[in-house]
């Protein structure tokens, strides 16, 4: 009963931002669709013991709509509503759809069909918002957005993602409370209060320990933009900070999050620390390199978690990587990418190469191929090869 009432007031908000009829708000209206075909290749070992087919075909379509309400000064009322037609000839290791992740309370997903062509709809934000002349309130899904790092955030503690996943396109929302407090010029401090459901949870349940809360300070220094944070994150204390500036002219950043014990994962404690630069060589050629320590992984494969990756609650398994990237403007509506992910600890990593083509002021057309590398039970070992398109159309 209380999953049919959450989403039939889901339905009619929908309703609402899509057919709105007060004359006294303003109404915005925009999304977008990609279609993304592809081909993937399994490790042989993996098929095998999986008992899967070797090569494997994809297409994901994905339908963003996000209407907008803009209500009296300040206040607008937003939603993003996201339909996934996903074909796939066998399983998918790794999921291509969202699921419900543990930044969020509740389940706004929806299976239409599933099977070898499945159907899903969910809520990725929804979301109020009230700006006022010291600072703004948001209650409701939405994105939260800490750290400095262009790969790695271990001080986004809220929307993480994962370096290989190329079909997504925006970070999970996170069902929250937030308030910023501007308190002078480029400082401000942020206070958030994180609803979620824990793994396993039952449906009405509500564990005492169910809640993430976070404080962030952000302010300038020697013109390098610098914060601290500290919060209680899934039942363990968490502290850290960031910063990102110019080094004569190349841009540097950082940031790290040190992670107490937890209640019930004694002996625990890790740091996990950021350090990156970029620099654009020329008009057409930048650049960038970051350096990801990460004292919750493992230096053994026997002791990686692959459960804890493959349902989200982490992104790396090993400690130690580095990330080599570029972007090649061969004509103003070109670009060409690549990106060379590198686990220092076990040696395996993967190789991104994605050439794009501007077709018009709202569409881009794009063809990629991630090449991961590595010795069975290696880190990237069982992430597939895959060759894919890519269409976006904005509007």
């Amino acid at each position: 009963m209380r999953q049919n009432r959450i989403r039939g007031l889901a339905a009619i908000l929908f309703m609402l931002l899509a057919y709105p009829a007060i004359s006294q708000v303003d109404f915005e209206f925009s999304g977008y669709v990609v279609e993304l075909p592809m081909y993937q290749r399994l490790p042989s070992q993996l098929a095998t013991f999986g008992n899967l087919e070797q090569d494997m075909a994809v297409s994901l379509t994905r339908l963003r709509l996000r209407p907008t309400l803009r209500l009296w000064e300040g206040a607008s009322f937003a939603l993003e509503h996201e339909a996934d037609l996903l074909y796939s000839s066998q399983d998918l290791l790794f999921g291509a759809t969202s699921d419900m992740t543990n930044r969020q309370a509740v389940d706004l997903r929806w299976h239409p069909m599933e099977g070898e062509v499945s159907l899903q709809h969910y809520v990725d934000r929804l979301y109020f918002r009230q700006n006022l002349t010291w600072g703004s309130i948001v209650a409701g899904r939405q994105r939260i957005q800490w750290g400095t790092g262009r790969i790695w955030n271990p001080t986004d503690l809220f929307n993480p993602i994962n370096p290989a996943s190329f079909d997504k396109i925006e970070k999970d929302g996170a069902d929250a409370v937030s308030v910023k407090a501007y308190l002078g010029s480029f400082t401000d401090m942020q206070a958030v209060v994180n609803f979620r459901k824990a793994r396993g949870q039952a449906d009405g349940a509500s564990p005492p320990d169910s809640t993430n809360f976070g404080v962030r300070f952000r302010t300038n220094y020697l013109e390098f933009d610098v914060s601290a944070m500290g919060g209680w994150f899934d039942r363990r204390v968490i502290f850290g900070g960031d910063f990102a500036g110019n080094l004569f002219e190349a841009g540097v950043r950082g940031e790290a999050a040190y992670v107490t014990e937890g209640e019930d994962m004694p002996n625990s404690d890790y740091l996990r620390m950021v350090l990156g630069a970029d620099y654009q060589f020329t008009p057409e050629f930048y650049a960038l390199i970051e350096y990801l320590y990460n004292g919750e992984g493992h230096a053994e494969q026997a002791t990686y978690e692959l459960g804890r990756l493959y349902q989200g609650d982490i992104l790396n398994l090993n400690r130690k990587y580095v990330y080599l990237g570029g972007t090649y403007l061969v004509h103003p509506l070109v670009t060409a990418s690549a990106g060379l992910m590198q686990s220092i600890g076990d040696g395996s990593g993967f190789l991104s190469l994605i050439a794009a083509w501007s077709s018009s002021d709202n569409s881009v057309v794009s063809a990629g191929l991630l090449l991961p590398y590595g010795n069975s039970g290696d880190e990237y070992f069982y992430y597939p090869t895959s060759v894919y398109a890519k269409g976006e159309f904005y509007f």
